[in-house]
């Protein structure tokens, strides 16, 4: 038994989801945005939210409780330093500046987007993971549930929920990779275009084709927009599940993709790869890399849950796993590039030359 177990520190660990529950719920009703930079009564928040003003009195009280928000008096506001994190971006100015600062195209830093999106989308994982114990008897996924903003809503906030995860780290992780040099990059499931950019200012020569279902399209071409680095890159819709990949890459990126499929999905997925890329080419995987006892890193396993309720074969998987489902795609030298305890590991594998 894990040492340093008490009582309380497990009924701290089971009270956990308080917490959560709160700030998700936040998110779900978009309160900091509704907020802005207003300060606001409970009953002037509850005809904003078009919601009963006990209910709402109550639920702000506790995010003040949690620091969440500031109250002086009976009028709530926004903390400063949550402003940038919780209100959701203008659609004219989605925090991704490249077009606006020189100086981000020269290695600067640039603004970090907002982690709203990130938390609605785990505010959907958060149901989900309620019927973690009926999942565990049935075998199968929890049924999914749309959000108080709609299924539509949710598939765009995942979506963004993944360039604000991504966006801070992606240009390091490219420049760790040093970077890898090629001529036309598929980015698999790229539908942010985060990395694909981040690769692109990396390499100034490269072309890429980001190839990802449909409904991504917009998102794309709205960040793409903004970018001098759009007529490097195309869009080409599908679904990898089903259809074959564009042709004509010698660097295929899949980022996050493994872990939502079972290891024969991983297969096929990696056997598509194969037949897209050109002779000499390489494959890159970023994701969660389990040791072998499978209960390292903590996060990795946690994460494995995540895939258990979420999807119907998804896992974490050891580099061995992805060593031997790559070599039966016809990969060679799979290689741990980079190692790390979160979604950032890298590893890279090459499609022998004819």
């Amino acid at each position: 038994m894990p040492t340093g177990w008490d009582r309380q520190k497990v009924l701290e660990l089971a009270n956990g989801f308080r917490a959560a529950c709160v700030l998700a719920a936040g998110a779900d009703l978009d309160l900091w945005s509704l907020l802005g930079p207003d300060r606001l009564t409970a009953a002037e928040l509850a005809r904003r939210l078009r919601a009963d003003l006990r209910a709402t009195t109550v639920f702000l009280n506790a995010l003040a409780a949690l620091q969440l928000l500031e109250k002086q008096g009976d009028r709530y506001s926004v903390p400063e330093e949550l402003r940038a994190l919780l209100i959701r971006a203008e659609p004219a100015n989605p925090n991704f500046t490249e077009a606006a600062d020189p100086k981000f195209s020269k290695g600067h830093p640039h603004p970090e987007p907002p982690i709203l999106p990130m938390l609605q989308h785990l505010a959907n994982v958060l149901r989900a993971w309620s019927q973690l114990a009926w999942v565990v008897r049935a075998g199968i996924p929890a049924p999914r549930q749309a959000s108080i903003r709609g299924f539509e809503a949710d598939r765009a906030a995942f979506l963004e929920g993944m360039h604000a995860l991504s966006a801070p780290v992606a240009d390091g992780l490219v420049a760790e990779l040093g970077p890898p040099r090629f001529r036309h990059l598929l980015d698999v499931g790229g539908a942010t275009g985060t990395w694909t950019l981040a690769f692109l200012r990396a390499i100034p020569e490269a072309q890429a084709t980001i190839f990802d279902l449909p409904d991504a399209r917009p998102l794309v071409e709205a960040r793409l927009a903004q970018t001098p680095l759009k007529d490097r890159i195309r869009f080409v819709g599908g679904d990898f599940y089903r259809d074959p990949l564009p042709t004509g890459a010698d660097f295929a990126w899949l980022s996050a993709i493994a872990h939502q499929n079972s290891r024969q999905q991983n297969r096929e997925l990696f056997a598509k790869v194969w037949a897209a890329l050109e002779p000499g080419g390489r494959i890159g995987i970023r994701d969660v890399v389990m040791e072998p006892c499978r209960t390292r890193p903590l996060q990795g396993a946690l994460f494995a849950v995540n895939m258990l309720v979420n999807t119907e074969g998804g896992g974490t998987y050891t580099f061995q796993e992805f060593t031997e489902d790559l070599q039966l795609a016809g990969f060679q030298t799979p290689q741990w590039i980079i190692r790390r305890e979160d979604m950032n590991s890298v590893i890279l594998a090459e499609k022998p030359k004819e």
